[in-house]
C-alpha cells in the first residue's frame, strides 16, 4: 500500500485552505472515515426498507376552497376526492323504460361498497339521458382517497353491469381514471426502485469504463453513488416523522442521486489523475484536487440544492416534499465526494490507474488540449460568430416550441388508448352528452342549507347543462348537489364556468368542489407563486456564482443561458409529448397538454443540474485565466479539460433519467424524459457551442467585477500567479 505522508499544513509555501486541510485530514484518517461511511451506508439500507410504509401518496392544496370542501365531503360522505367512473348504456329503445338497465346499474354500484351513485333512475332528471333517449349513464363516485397505485375498477364495474344484459344493450365504463389507465396501457403498476437503480448503475458502469478504462477508477464513482443514495434515504426516513414526503421522492433519490453523485466523483477523479500525471505525489494531488475540484463540487451541489429548495415557496405539500427531499440528494452527494472519496483516493494512490480494462489506445492519457476537445476549442475561438449563430438558431427553434406549452390537465377527448373507457367516452360524444359528466361540478351544502334551491340556481348558470340534488345524498345537516358543465373540466373555458358557479353560490350554504374545481385550485396554487420561485433561484444562484467565479458577467450569462436551455427543454417536451412526435416510444400518445406540475419540476431540477456543467467549465476557465491572464487561452484550456467530463457526466445523468422513465405513470415518464432531453441538450448545444463562443466574443469583459460588489460579496482578489506576473513584467 502506498502510504500518504504526514500532514503538511503548507504546500508550495502557501496555506492549502480549508478544503486542502480537509484533504489532509481525510487522508491521515482515511480508514476511520471509510469505516464511518460504511456503517452509515448499512444503516441507510435499513432505513430504505422502512420507508415503504411511510410515503405520502396524495395531493393536497391547503387553504383552497374547492380542495377544503372536497376534504369535508370525504369526511361526511366517504367520497368526493376521486373523480367518478361513468357507466354508459346504449340501446335502440327508450333507456328510461328499461328495467334491465336499471338492474344493471344496481349490480355495478354493488361492486363498489361505500360509493355514491346517481342516474336517471335515482333522480328522474333528463340530464342523465341523451336527447334521442337511447343513451344513459350512471355516475359512480369511488370511496376513499387515491394512492399511487389506485385502480379505477372499470373492468369490474363493466363485468357486473353486463352480466345477463340483453344482446341489444351495450355497456362501457369511462371517466377520468379509466381513461388515464387506458392511455398508459396499464403502466400504473408497481415498480421496483432497487431494480431501476441497478439498471441505472449498470448503464453508468458501461459509460465509466469508456471514460476511465481502469477498474479502480470505474468502481469508485459507483461506490460514492451507493453511499450517497442510501444515506439520503436515512435522512428522508427521518424527514417523514416531521412532514409528509411524496412517494415520487424515492425514484428521485435513486436515479438523480446516482447521476449527481457519479458526476461529482467524476470531477474529483479526473482532477486527481491529472495531478498525478503532472508528477505530483499522492498527498499533493489530493490537496490540489480538493482545492479546485472540491470547490467546484460544493458550488455545483449548492446550485442544485437551491433549485430544489425553491419549491418550498409553493403552498403544495406534495411539491414541497419533493423539493426538501430532492435537496438532500446533492447535499449528501457533495458530502460523500469531499470526505469519502478523498479517503478512498488516499488508500489507492497511484493504483487508481491500475487494472486496465480497455485497450491501451482507448485509455485517457491526459493532455486533452491536444485531443478532439482541444481542436474543437480552437475552432470555436477562430469562428465564434458562426458557432454562436448555429447554437442560437437551434435554441430559437426549440424555445419557440417551448412557448406553446399547455401546462394543464389534458382534455379527456385527447386521452388515447383502447378498450371500454375509450368506447364509453365515444358513446357519450356520439349521443351528444357533455364530456363534463366525467368531471362534474359538485357542491357541498352545509349547515342544513336547501340543496334543491342550490340546484335550481345552478341550472340557470351559463355553461351548466344540468344540476340535481339526489335524495339519498344527505348526511346529517350536509347534502350534495351534482352539476354537469357543458365542456370538459380541462377545456379552456372551464375557468369561466367555475367563476360563474362560485358567483351564483355566494350567499348560500354551498361550496363548489369536484375534480374540475380542485384542478383549478391546483393550477392557481402552482403558478400563482412561481415568480417567487424564479426570483429565489436566480438571486441565490447569482450570488453563489459571483463568489465562485469572481465576476458579475459570467453569473449573469450563466443564468440567462440556463433559462434559454430550459425553454429549449420545454420545446422538446412539447414536440414529443404535447404534439406526439416520438411519444409512442414510451407507449403513450399525445394529449395536447403537459401535466401542470411537470414544467415547474423540470425547472427546479434542470436549472441546478445543468448549472453543474457551467460550474465545471467556468471554474476550470477561471483557474486557467488566473494562471495565464489570457481569455482565449482560458477558454481553450477550460473547454478542452472539461469537455469529456461534461459529456460523460451528462450521458450518465441522461441514462439515469431514461431508466426513471420506466417508472409507473404518465407523469413520471414525462418528467424523466424532459430531464433526460434537457440534460443532454444543455451539455452539447449550450456548453459546447454557446458558452465558449459567447465568452470569446465578450473577451476580457467576462472577468469584470466592480469593487463595490467585491466588498458586498466579500470576494478576495487573488494575487497573480508567477506566470502572469512574469508576462506583466
Amino acid at each position: 500500500m502506498e502510504a500518504v505522508q504526514p500532514a503538511r499544513w503548507k504546500i508550495n509555501g502557501s496555506d492549502p485552505g480549508r478544503l486542502g486541510r480537509l484533504a489532509y485530514f481525510t487522508a491521515r484518517h482515511r480508514w476511520p472515515v471509510i469505516g464511518v461511511w460504511i456503517v452509515l451506508t448499512l444503516l441507510g439500507g435499513v432505513a430504505a426498507g422502512k420507508l415503504s410504509s411511510r410515503w405520502y401518496q396524495s395531493f393536497s392544496i391547503p387553504g383552497k376552497p374547492a380542495y377544503e370542501a372536497s376534504q369535508r365531503t370525504l369526511k361526511a360522505f366517504g367520497v368526493g376526492v376521486r373523480p367518478p367512473s361513468v357507466v354508459v348504456f346504449h340501446t335502440a329503445g327508450d333507456v328510461t323504460q328499461s328495467a334491465a338497465i336499471q338492474q344493471a346499474m344496481r349490480r355495478a354500484a354493488a361492486t363498489m361498497p361505500g360509493a355514491l351513485t346517481s342516474s336517471y333512475f335515482s333522480t328522474h332528471e333528463q340530464m342523465y339521458v341523451s336527447r334521442d333517449r337511447h343513451t344513459t349513464f350512471l355516475e359512480v363516485y369511488p370511496p376513499g382517497s387515491p394512492t399511487f397505485n389506485t385502480k379505477s375498477g372499470a373492468n369490474r364495474l363493466r363485468a357486473a353491469a353486463a352480466k345477463g344484459l340483453a344482446a341489444g344493450i351495450t355497456v362501457n365504463v369511462t371517466g377520468h381514471d379509466p381513461l388515464e389507465e387506458a392511455s398508459t396501457h396499464g403502466s400504473g403498476g408497481s415498480s421496483s426502485v432497487l431494480l431501476e437503480a441497478l439498471v441505472g448503475g449498470l448503464g453508468a458502469l458501461v459509460i465509466l469504463l469508456f471514460v476511465f478504462g481502469t477498474l479502480p477508477a470505474v468502481l469508485m464513482p459507483i461506490a460514492i453513488a451507493v453511499a450517497a443514495i442510501l444515506n439520503t434515504f436515512t435522512l428522508v426516513w427521518g424527514l417523514t416523522y416531521i412532514t409528509n414526503v411524496s412517494i415520487i421522492v424515492q425514484f428521485l433519490i435513486a436515479l438523480v442521486g446516482l447521476g449527481v453523485a457519479i458526476d461529482y466523483a467524476l470531477l474529483m477523479i479526473f482532477r486527481f489523475r491529472d495531478e498525478l500525471r503532472e508528477g505530483e505525489d499522492v498527498e499533493t494531488a489530493l490537496v490540489e484536487t480538493m482545492t479546485h475540484a472540491g470547490r467546484s463540487v460544493i458550488v455545483s451541489g449548492s446550485t442544485v440544492a437551491v433549485g430544489l429548495l425553491s419549491l418550498i415557496v409553493l403552498p403544495l405539500p406534495f411539491i414541497r416534499s419533493m423539493g426538501i427531499g430532492g435537496m438532500l440528494i446533492p447535499a449528501v452527494s457533495v458530502l460523500a465526494a469531499i470526505t469519502l472519496l478523498p479517503a478512498l483516493l488516499a488508500v489507492l494512490g497511484t493504483r487508481i490507474n491500475s487494472v486496465r480494462v480497455l485497450p491501451r489506445r482507448l485509455v485517457d492519457r491526459g493532455h486533452p488540449e491536444d485531443g478532439a476537445w482541444g481542436r474543437w476549442a480552437r475552432f470555436v475561438l477562430r469562428r465564434p460568430i458562426v458557432v454562436a449563430a448555429v447554437g442560437i438558431a437551434i435554441v430559437a427553434v426549440l424555445a419557440g416550441l417551448g412557448t406553446q406549452i399547455n401546462a394543464n390537465e389534458a382534455q379527456l377527448k385527447n386521452f388515447p388508448g383502447t378498450g371500454t373507457a375509450i368506447a364509453g367516452r365515444d358513446q357519450l360524444a356520439a349521443a351528444g352528452i357533455s364530456p363534463g359528466v366525467m368531471k362534474p361540478l359538485d357542491v357541498l351544502v352545509e349547515d342544513g342549507g336547501n340543496a334543491q334551491q342550490v340546484a335550481a340556481k345552478l341550472r340557470s348558470v351559463p355553461g351548466v347543462v344540468g344540476a340535481t340534488a339526489p335524495s339519498t345524498w344527505h348526511h346529517g345537516s350536509d347534502s350534495l348537489v351534482e352539476a354537469f358543465p357543458a365542456i370538459d373540466g380541462s377545456a379552456p373555458g372551464i375557468q369561466g364556468v367555475v367563476d360563474r358557479v362560485n358567483g351564483t353560490l355566494k350567499g348560500t350554504d354551498g361550496t363548489l368542489t369536484g375534480v374540475a374545481a380542485v384542478d383549478r385550485d391546483f393550477i392557481h396554487a402552482l403558478f400563482g407563486n412561481f415568480p417567487y420561485v424564479l426570483g429565489f433561484v436566480m438571486i441565490l444562484t447569482l450570488i453563489l456564482l459571483a463568489r465562485a467565479f469572481r465576476s458579475i458577467v459570467l453569473p449573469v450569462k450563466a443564468v440567462i443561458l440556463n433559462l434559454v436551455s430550459l425553454a429549449a427543454a420545454f420545446g422538446i417536451v412539447v414536440f414529443v409529448f404535447q404534439m406526439g412526435h416520438g411519444s409512442s416510444l414510451w407507449n403513450i400518445s399525445a394529449t395536447q397538454a403537459i401535466t401542470a406540475w411537470i414544467p415547474l419540476m423540470i425547472f427546479a431540477f434542470l436549472f441546478g443540474l445543468s448549472m453543474d456543467y457551467e460550474v465545471f467549465m467556468l471554474t476550470r476557465m477561471r483557474e486557467a485565466y488566473d494562471e495565464t491572464g489570457s481569455t482565449e487561452r482560458a477558454i481553450e484550456l477550460g473547454l478542452a479539460r472539461t469537455g469529456k467530463l461534461v459529456t460523460s457526466a451528462a450521458l450518465i445523468l441522461m441514462f439515469a433519467f431514461l431508466v426513471l422513465s420506466s417508472s409507473p405513470g404518465y407523469e413520471i415518464k414525462l418528467f424523466a424524459i424532459g430531464l433526460a432531453a434537457g440534460i443532454i441538450f444543455d451539455a452539447t448545444v449550450i456548453r459546447a457551442l454557446l458558452v465558449p463562443a459567447l465568452m470569446r466574443l465578450l473577451g476580457d469583459l467576462n472577468w469584470w467585477m466592480p469593487k463595490w460588489t467585491r466588498s458586498v460579496l466579500r470576494v478576495r482578489q487573488p494575487e497573480p500567479t508567477s506566470e502572469v506576473a512574469a508576462e506583466g513584467a
